[in-house]
C-alpha cells in the first residue's frame, strides 16, 4: 500500500467526496460490529487504520468534513437490551494522531486557537485503555448510576453490572467530591483474565471471544449480572461528565482527586511540557506496551490546565484540548490475484485487488483498495504481482506498492472498463471539474436504473446515520429488490402497511412470525424522523450530516427546505445566496442540490417519502442568550479571541454562523482590516458591532 500523502494529493475534490461516503457507510457497520455485537471483523489497529485514511483525505479537503464521517462517529446506537441513559455530557470520542509531525501539530493548534504565541503548554498524556467506556453516575457520593457510552448522547443503563466490579466504590471515599459527578473511565479485561476467560468458555464449548477488548464488553453488557460478576473485570477513571461544582485546576490535579476518592487511575500517566514532552511520553509509553498486563492502543494527550479546555471547547463530536495518538498499523506480503470493480451509491467505480489470503497482524486480509484507474497505472499494478499490504487507509486496507523483482513472466497491465459491470453495461463517463478539467473518477450514468447505484442508495437510506432501520441490510434489500417489493426509500414504508408481502416474507427461509413483527417495528419506528437525517438519507452528492444538519436549522422545516430546493433548482439568485451564506455550504453544495431536485425523478422519490413520513423540525437552537437564533458573521481580524473560537462561542449560545453577509444576517462582528462585508453590511443597514460590543453582548 502507498503511503497515503501521494494518493491524497492525487484526489480531487469529487474523487475525496466520494471517498469521504464510501468510508462512512463501511466504519459505521464496523462500530456496530463492535459496540454492539463484540464481533468486530477487522482489529482495531485495522479499524484505527481506516480512520487514518479517512482523516487524511479531511485535513487536505477541510470543507468536505461530513457529519456521518468516521471522525464524527461517537460509538454505536445502544442495544435494546438495557434501558436508554441520556447522558448529562456527551461522551465523546477523541481526534487520532498518528505521528510525531500530528502531534507538533496538535500543539501548535492549541496555541493558536488560544493565542499563546511561544508559551510552552502542559499536557496529560495516559494510556489509551483498550476497553469500553463507561460513565458512573455519584450523588452525594454515592452511586446510582452507571451507563455505556453508547453513541455519544444516550447510552444503556447497566447499573446492576457495574456495581459487581471490585475496582468501582459503591461510595466515594476522601473528602472534596461533589454534590454530583459523572466518573468516566474505561473498563477492561487484563491479558491473563482473558486467557483464562477464553480458556473456560472453549473448554465449556460456549463462545470465545477475539480479544480483551471485546471480552469486557460482552461481559458487561450481559442481561444477568451474576455473569458479569463472576468475569475479573477492571476499571480505570480518567475523566468526567456533568459535575455540580469545579473540583480540579487541571487535569492532572483531577486524576489525583479521582485517586483520593477510591478509582484505580492509570500509573502510567505523565505531566509533560510541549511537544517535546509529548514525544517522549508515547516513546516510553510505546516501549512499556508489551509489560503492562493490559492492552493500549496508544496514548490520550490533553491540555492540562482546565481553564484552557473550556476555552478550547469542542468541534463535532471531540475535543479541541485532547488527542489520541495511536500506535502504528502493519504490513505483510502477497499475491494479487484478480482486480474487479465495484459501484458506489454515486456510480463512481472503484477498482478493488482480490487478494491471496494473508494475515496482518492476526488478521487476515483478502481485498484491498486500489482507488482508481490512474491509482493503478501510477503502481503499475498487475494481476500475479507480489504486493506489500498494510492495513491503513481506505474502506478495505490499501496495497503500498509492486514488488518488482518478483513479477511473474507475462504480467500484462490491467485494462480498465469502458462500461459499468451492472447489467445494463453503461459507459462509464470520465468526471470533469466545473472549470472543465477531467478528474480521475469514472461514474456509471444509469443512476437509479443501474442496480449497483440503486442498492447503495438504499443501503444509504437505512444507514446508522440516516433512517436507521434495524434489520434492513444488504442482504435484505437485495432480496427485496429481486423480489419487486422495494425500489425506491417509500417502498420502505409501503412495504411494513402490505400484509400481503408480510405474509410472503413470514413464509421465507430465515424469516418468521418474530422476524417480520421486528422488521416492522423498526420501520413504523422511523415513520417519525428529524429534518437533518431526512436530508441527509435522500443522498444529496456533497450533502454529508454536517451540511445536512446546517441546512435542517438554516431552514427549520421541510415545506421550507422542499420549497428553497425547488427554487434552487429553477436557478434563483436570492435562493442560491441564502443557503451559500450558511456556514460550510459552498458551491459544491449548491451545485449538488441543484441537480438533484432539477430532475424528475428525484422529486418524486422525495414526495412519495414525504408522503410517508412524519418529518420534525430542526432542532430548536438555545432561547435564553442575547443571541439565540440570530445569524452573525465576523469580518476582520479579531484581538480577544480567534476566529475559530469566536464561532464557537456564538453556536454554543445558540446563534448561527453564517460565512458571508446577505440580508438575513442579524450581527456583523467586525474587527480591524474588516472589508467588503463590512461595506456590504453598511448598504443593508445590518447591526454592526465591534469585537468589545460583541463581547459585552454575550457577557
Amino acid at each position: 500500500m502507498p503511503d497515503p500523502t501521494p494518493t491524497v494529493e492525487a484526489l480531487d475534490e469529487p474523487a475525496a467526496l466520494e471517498e469521504l461516503t464510501r468510508l462512512a457507510h463501511a466504519l459505521a457497520a464496523h462500530d456496530l460490529r463492535y459496540y454492539q455485537d463484540q464481533a468486530p471483523t477487522i482489529s482495531d489497529a485495522d479499524y484505527d487504520a481506516l480512520k487514518r485514511w479517512n482523516s487524511a483525505i479531511e485535513a487536505r479537503f477541510p470543507h468536505l468534513v461530513r457529519e456521518n464521517s468516521p471522525s464524527l462517529a461517537i460509538g454505536a446506537t445502544r442495544s435494546e437490551s438495557f434501558a436508554p441513559v441520556t447522558h448529562g455530557v456527551p461522551m465523546l470520542s477523541l481526534d487520532n494522531a498518528f505521528s510525531d509531525e500530528d502531534a507538533a501539530e496538535f500543539d501548535a493548534r492549541v496555541r493558536r486557537f488560544l493565542r499563546l504565541g511561544d508559551e510552552v503548554v502542559a499536557y496529560t498524556a495516559e494510556p489509551k485503555i483498550d476497553g469500553l467506556s463507561a460513565s458512573l453516575r455519584y450523588e452525594d457520593g454515592a452511586l446510582v448510576r452507571g451507563a455505556t457510552r453508547g453513541d455519544g448522547r444516550v447510552g444503556e443503563d447497566i447499573t446492576a453490572n457495574i456495581r459487581t466490579l471490585s475496582e468501582v466504590p459503591h461510595r466515594l471515599a476522601g473528602q472534596g467530591w461533589p454534590k454530583l459527578i459523572e466518573v468516566r473511565g474505561e473498563v477492561y479485561l487484563g491479558h491473563a483474565e482473558f486467557a483464562a476467560l477464553n480458556a473456560a468458555a472453549a473448554a465449556a464449548g460456549d463462545k470465545t471471544y477475539a480479544n480483551p477488548r471485546n471480552a469486557a464488553s460482552g461481559s458487561l453488557r450481559q442481561i444477568d449480572p451474576a455473569i458479569t460478576a463472576a468475569r475479573p473485570l477492571r476499571f480505570f477513571a480518567y475523566a468526567w461528565g456533568e459535575v455540580s461544582a469545579r473540583f480540579a485546576d487541571s487535569q492532572w490535579q483531577a486524576l489525583a482527586m479521582l485517586r483520593a476518592w477510591g478509582f484505580s487511575v492509570t500509573p502510567q500517566a505523565r505531566r509533560e511540557l510541549g511537544v517535546a514532552g509529548l514525544l517522549e511520553a508515547y516513546a516510553a509509553l510505546e516501549a512499556a506496551r508489551p509489560h503492562l498486563g493490559f492492552d493500549i492502543d496508544g496514548v490520550v494527550y490533553k491540555v492540562d490546565r482546565l481553564d484552557w479546555q473550556e476555552r478550547l471547547g469542542f468541534v463535532s463530536r471531540s475535543p479541541r484540548w485532547a488527542v489520541a495518538r495511536k500506535f502504528p498499523a502493519e504490513r505483510a506480503r502477497t499475491i494479487l490475484e484478480a482486480i474487479d470493480i465495484q459501484v458506489g451509491r454515486t456510480g463512481a467505480v472503484t477498482p478493488v485487488a482480490r487478494l491471496k489470503p494473508v494475515s496482518v497482524g492476526g488478521v487476515v486480509v483478502v481485498n484491498a483498495t486500489l482507488h482508481n484507474a490512474d491509482e493503478i497505472a501510477r503502481k503499475d499494478v498487475r494481476i500475479g504481482d507480489t504486493v506489500v499490504v498494510q492495513r491503513a487507509g481506505d474502506v478495505i486496507p490499501q496495497i503500498v506498492e509492486v514488488v518488482l523483482d518478483e513479477r511473474p513472466a507475462g504480467a500484462e497491465a490491467f485494462v480498465y472498463p469502458v462500461h459499468c459491470p451492472c447489467p445494463l453495461q453503461t459507459p462509464l463517463a470520465r468526471e470533469t471539474t466545473t472549470a472543465g478539467i477531467e478528474t480521475v473518477v469514472r461514474r456509471c450514468t444509469g443512476e437509479f436504473a443501474c442496480p449497483f447505484q440503486r442498492i447503495e442508495h438504499l443501503r444509504h437510506f437505512v444507514s446508522r446515520r440516516a433512517f436507521d432501520i434495524e434489520g434492513l441490510g444488504v442482504k435484505q434489500l437485495m432480496a427485496f429488490m429481486e423480489e419487486g417489493w422495494i425500489g425506491e426509500p417509500a417502498d420502505i414504508f409501503r412495504l411494513a402497511r402490505d400484509e400481503t408481502v408480510l405474509d410472503l416474507l413470514r413464509a421465507r427461509d430465515g424469516f418468521g412470525e418474530t422476524s417480520v413483527r421486528n422488521l416492522k417495528a423498526a420501520i413504523e419506528a422511523r415513520r417519525t424522523i428529524g429534518l437533518d437525517r431526512f436530508i441527509f438519507a435522500l443522498g444529496i452528492r456533497h450533502v454529508g450530516e454536517t451540511t445536512a444538519l446546517v441546512m435542517a436549522r438554516g431552514y427549520g422545516d421541510v415545506e421550507t427546505f422542499l420549497a428553497a430546493m425547488d427554487r434552487i433548482a429553477a436557478r434563483d439568485p436570492e435562493a442560491m445566496e441564502e443557503l451559500d451564506a450558511f456556514d460550510q455550504v459552498g458551491a459544491a453544495v449548491i451545485e449538488a442540490a441543484a441537480a438533484y431536485f432539477g430532475e424528475d425523478h428525484s422529486r418524486r422519490i422525495v414526495q412519495a417519502l414525504k408522503a410517508e413520513l412524519t418529518i420534525r423540525e430542526a432542532e430548536k437552537p438555545k432561547s435564553d442568550t442575547p443571541v439565540a437564533g440570530k445569524t452573525i458573521v465576523f469580518t476582520g481580524a479579531l484581538e480577544r479571541m480567534t476566529r475559530d473560537e469566536a464561532k464557537a462561542k456564538a453556536e454554543s449560545l445558540g446563534a448561527k454562523v453564517a460565512s458571508s453577509v446577505s440580508k438575513k444576517t442579524d450581527i456583523v462582528v467586525a474587527g480591524p482590516g474588516a472589508g467588503s462585508k463590512l461595506k456590504i453590511a453598511a448598504e443593508l443597514g445590518l447591526t454592526v458591532l465591534t469585537e468589545e460590543e460583541w463581547l459585552a453582548m454575550i457577557g
